[in-house]
């Protein structure tokens, strides 16, 4: 995907990102050096400190300079290789010095979930956003209609999936001098998230934004994570009726005068079945933007994705690398079979699976953990089991891989990014 350099070719409006670096270091930030309060965070990254050594208190998280950049170049080749678009679902970390960076390598913008995280985005200068989800907030729609009223490079598509929708969305964006763009919700199946659940609904909610002055039809969209008992059959068929669906609205004439048609899909578990089915595409009357929105990638995790990404199943077009790490300190070790770390479920995310030990640190050393489980977290301890012969003494530092970035990135609102000797190159902030 071709781009610029600049911030308007990269779909952005000016540069705020400058200004984080100047925020200043103080409580507010987890596991920051205490000596560092005041300095500002430009000044702090400046100093390159060490991870371990630099006076970071425990538990701290770190990013991995290297696997982060690993990761958004393998996913900036695969979407291209693929004739993809791609729109990383920014909703993973809130981060918009990542969204940046995913924008750097090649994305045509940024997706998001909840009008919150669209005013984040946009007040960081991005003005390309897809809102994977029902907007019918009659406070955020006028928030939208004024953006859109004063910034013609603001483009915003948002998910619709009933005529009720509409009709909320409509009333709302009253008097807005262009309209916002939608795309019809085809659901994944009974049982599944939010969607029309059938081709007939899609096309009355089709029907509706073709009445209104206030919306356009932009397209389709969905997400095959949704399909229940997932397979890798149930989800290309579900991929087909969605691309069935956006022929069947072409041959009714419904994208008439659209320079642009825009189907939209793609989780982190299934983006090969996306990939596959949407080269099936046929032609239509505009050309399409096949809009991959996999977010989880940029960081990746150590359990659920980095079990169930579609490059486990196509190993020949890379693997993604887990950059997400948690460091906590051992703290007790009553019985010589269980000890435990100071992070918890205000540190680690847990929602999905536990976090697992992967490494331990003593007087500079690093080794392979062996012998060690993670049974459980309180609010701000690990419980650690150890097998018979495993190494552990209260003071050690243990790295922990954690699961599902989206749970990872909220609990921590400052975090260090890190290269593989622990020498601290930047910081990234969240805004969730």
């Amino acid at each position: 995907m071709a781009r610029g350099t600049g911030p308007e070719a990269l779909g952005i409006g000016t540069d705020p990102l400058t200004g984080l670096a100047g925020e200043r270091v103080d409580h507010r930030f987890k596991g920051l050096p205490p000596d560092a309060d005041g300095l500002t965070v430009g000044e702090l990254a400046a100093q390159r400190r060490n991870l371990f050594t630099g006076g970071f208190t425990t538990p701290v998280p770190a990013l991995s300079a290297e696997r982060l950049e690993h990761n958004l170049r393998l996913m900036e080749t695969y979407t291209a290789r693929h004739g993809l678009a791609f729109a990383p679902h920014g909703k993973t970390s809130m981060a918009p010095q990542l969204f940046r960076r995913q924008i750097e390598h090649g994305a045509w913008g940024i997706t998001l979930a909840v009008p919150h995280q669209v005013r984040v985005a946009y007040a960081f200068g991005f003005r390309r956003i897809l809102l994977a989800n029902e907007l019918v907030d009659a406070a955020a729609l006028r928030w939208v209609a004024a953006r859109l009223d004063a910034d013609a490079d603001f483009r915003l598509v948002v998910y619709v999936d009933s005529v009720r929708g509409v009709e909320l969305m409509d009333a709302a964006l009253a008097g807005v001098s262009r309209p916002l763009e939608v795309v019809v919700e085809l659901a994944a199946g009974e049982g599944a998230r939010t969607g029309a659940r059938t081709e007939a609904e899609c096309a009355a909610v089709a029907d509706a934004v073709a009445a209104t002055a206030t919306l356009r039809l932009a397209g389709v969209a969905g997400y095959e994570g949704e399909v229940p008992r997932a397979t890798p059959e149930k989800v290309r068929a579900w991929l087909r009726r969605l691309v069935a669906l956006a022929a069947g609205f072409d041959g009714a004439g419904r994208f008439a005068g659209r320079e642009e048609i825009v189907v939209s899909a793609g989780g982190s578990a299934w983006f090969d079945a996306v990939a596959d089915v949407f080269a099936e595409l046929p032609v239509l009357s505009a050309p399409v933007l096949k809009l991959l929105r996999s977010g989880a990638y940029v960081s990746h995790d150590d359990g659920h994705y980095r079990e169930a990404t579609p490059f486990n199943r196509v190993p020949e077009e890379g693997a993604l690398r887990s950059a997400f790490r948690l460091w906590a300190q051992v703290v007790s070790r009553p019985r010589p079979e269980q000890a435990f770390a100071n992070a918890g479920k205000r540190d680690a995310a847990h929602d999905l699976r536990l976090p697992s030990v992967r490494v331990v640190r003593r007087d500079g050393a690093e080794r392979p953990a062996e012998g060690i489980e993670v049974t459980g977290l309180s609010d701000q301890h690990t419980w650690l089991r150890t097998g018979p012969g495993a190494d552990l003494e209260v003071g050690d530092w243990i790295g922990l891989g954690l699961s599902h970035p989206c749970t990872s990135f909220d609990k921590w609102q400052l975090i260090p990014v890190a290269e593989a000797d622990g020498t601290v190159v930047d910081y990234v902030r969240t805004f969730f």
